[in-house]
Parts: structure tokens; C-alpha cells; sequence
């Protein structure tokens, strides 16, 4: 009579230990706080969890695992298993993707970022430079063109970013530091800090970081179409935690991604809507430079900074033309008609 109970209890205790054994359990290391920035995180991890029932979870912490800077180093380590960082913090580790930061590439949508992240992040140059870091690039993080912030009298002419302390990096660093003015790569956490002891007097950021950050706070003027450029920041996974994923929690994250993307594009889109509405709720001129300004900017920052990072790249044995090209020919694709 006790035999069937005891059989019964052994076996709930087996597919208990089971159960416990195919659960997985990743740790994702962002900064900041919940933002336009991570929404697609925040999507893919809401997704995956629905997926798996519940068995495949990630723990999104908001600077609690690693400095911003050193987040490519945890994933190459497997302090955590997923993080999102920005090419521009580290040129020297992420070396093929910092083409997506060059100056006027003529990126003009989130849907065109989106289109030449993802033809970069596949090319084999890309998948070799991030393996080396046991990375995996995952997807990226669509963000408009950055534009200034500043205070005092907005700089209208080329001339006005002589000796201008501005927050910037990667290729947009470049770019303004060609016009005569001083870029510093703060990290975004300290850039209102930096911005109010006047260590910078311009910031550089998309919409979304001058709110979260809280640079238009003390913002007298922001210029609506300098577009010189943007971050290019991708989310990775861990190789090896990604590889010991069972296929049901891989395919869960894989076909995960398009979904994630989309929610970030219709939320950070929202954002933009409204954006003209927050400037006039803080008081932030809007700064439209005339185009023969923005010509001459682009005459003496895009060619030649282009041309430095095509020979650079080469010289280092590495696909720069290529990885152009690229860039260029997939904003053709996207753009024709029925693409």
C-alpha cells in the first residue's frame, strides 16, 4: 500500500530536480537607469521568460554589475551573460563597429541604424574581432543623430566651436574636434556632473540621454541639425553561455530579437514625437544652423576622418573599405523601392 505513494514522491522529486536543472538564469549588465535606451533589453527579457514559462530569466541590473566601460570585459570573462556597451568607450576592443560611428554616414532613421548595425554586425570581421572577447553580437541599439546641448550663446558658425568643451565620442569626437573644439569622453553617468562644474559647457547625446541624463535640464539651446553622428552600441551575449543554452532557450532568444527591436523602435519614435514639446516645456531654444554651415562641416569632417579610419583599419589588417562599402551599399538597399 505505501509502495505507489513512494514511487510517485520519487518521481515528483526527479522532475522537480529536472525542472530546476533545464532552468537558466542570466544576468545582464547595463547603466543608467530604464530608459528609450534599454527598452528592447526589457523587451527580450519579457519575451524570452514568456517563451520558456518561466525557465529561461534575466536579471537586468542597472550598474550593479559593472562599470559602463568594462562591460565588454565582464562578457569576455563571464562575470554576467549579457550587456550592452558602446563602441566609442573602447575603439581599440571593438575596432570593426566603430565604422558605424564615422561622421555623416547620411543615416537618416532608426530603421536605417538598425539596417546598417545588423549588415555590420554579421559581416565575418565583426563575428572574429567580438570572438576574440567571447562575445556574440546580439542586436543593436538604434539611437538618432546626437545634437548639442549647450549654454550661453547657441553656436551657430563653424567658428563658434573654436575652444568649445563638449562632451563626444567616437567619430562625432573626431568631427567636432576638427573644428577647433575639445572633446571629452566622460562616461554619460558623469556628464551632468560635468556639465555643471564646467569641466564640458556643450554635451553631445540623442534625445533620449539628454532627458535621462539630465542634460536639458540645464540646456539654454539645443541644435536641432548638426547630426554630426551617433554611438553605435550593440548588445552581446557571453559565447559560452550562449552555447550551453538548450535549443528550446536559444531559439526562444533568437526569435526574440525582431520583436525586441520593433518595441524600441515604436517607443524611442513616441519619444521623438514629443521631443519639440519638452523643449518648450523647459524653456531650450531650437538651434536650426544654416546649410552652408552643416556643408562646410561636413567638407572638412567626413572625408578626411573617413579616408584616416579606411587607412587605419587596413594598416591593421582589417576590411575598411569593405566595412564602408558596406555601410553605404546596405543604406542604398534599404532605401529603394519594395526593400
Amino acid at each position: 500500500m505505501h509502495k505507489l505513494p513512494s514511487r510517485i514522491v520519487v518521481a515528483a522529486l526527479v522532475m522537480a530536480w529536472a525542472g530546476t536543472a533545464m532552468a537558466t538564469e542570466w544576468n545582464v549588465s547595463v547603466w543608467g537607469k530604464r530608459r528609450a535606451f534599454t527598452e528592447h533589453i526589457e523587451k527580450l527579457a519579457e519575451l524570452v521568460d514568456a517563451k520558456t514559462g518561466g525557465t529561461f530569466t534575466m536579471n537586468i541590473s542597472y550598474g550593479g554589475l559593472s562599470k559602463s566601460r568594462e562591460n565588454l570585459d565582464g562578457i569576455s570573462i563571464g562575470a554576467f551573460e549579457m550587456a550592452q556597451f558602446c563602441a566609442g568607450y573602447h575603439r581599440d576592443k571593438n575596432r570593426v563597429i566603430t565604422v558605424l560611428e564615422l561622421p555623416f554616414l547620411g543615416v537618416a532613421t532608426l530603421e536605417e541604424e538598425v539596417a546598417v548595425a545588423t549588415a555590420v554586425y554579421n559581416h565575418p570581421a565583426a563575428v572574429d574581432e567580438m570572438a576574440q572577447w567571447n562575445a556574440k553580437l546580439v542586436m543593436t541599439s538604434p539611437m538618432p543623430q546626437y545634437n548639442i546641448v549647450g549654454t550661453g550663446a547657441p553656436r551657430t558658425s563653424l567658428a563658434d566651436f573654436e575652444g568649445m568643451r563638449v562632451r563626444a565620442t567616437g567619430g562625432m569626437g573626431n568631427a567636432l574636434k576638427s573644428v577647433g573644439a575639445v572633446p571629452t569622453s566622460v562616461t554619460a553617468a558623469e556628464t551632468y556632473q560635468a556639465m555643471e562644474s564646467g569641466v564640458v559647457d556643450t554635451v553631445a547625446f540623442a534625445q533620449h540621454a539628454h532627458l535621462s541624463f539630465g542634460t536639458i535640464n540645464q540646456a539654454e539651446w539645443w541644435t536641432a541639425n548638426l547630426n554630426p553622428g551617433t554611438l553605435n552600441c550593440p548588445v552581446v551575449v557571453n559565447i559560452d553561455a550562449y552555447d550551453s543554452l538548450s535549443a528550446a532557450h536559444r531559439e526562444a532568444l533568437d526569435s526574440s530579437v525582431d520583436e525586441a527591436i520593433a518595441h524600441y523602435l515604436e517607443n524611442y519614435g513616441a519619444l521623438l514625437e514629443r521631443w519639440d514639446a519638452i523643449l518648450e516645456e523647459r524653456g531650450v531654444e531650437k538651434v536650426v544652423l544654416d546649410d552652408a554651415v552643416i556643408d562646410q562641416f561636413h567638407e572638412i569632417a567626413a572625408t578626411p576622418i573617413r579616408d584616416q579610419w579606411i587607412a587605419d583599419m587596413e594598416a591593421q589588417g582589417l576590411p575598411g573599405q569593405e566595412l564602408y562599402d558596406l555601410v553605404i551599399e546596405t543604406l542604398h538597399a534599404h532605401r529603394a523601392p519594395g526593400s
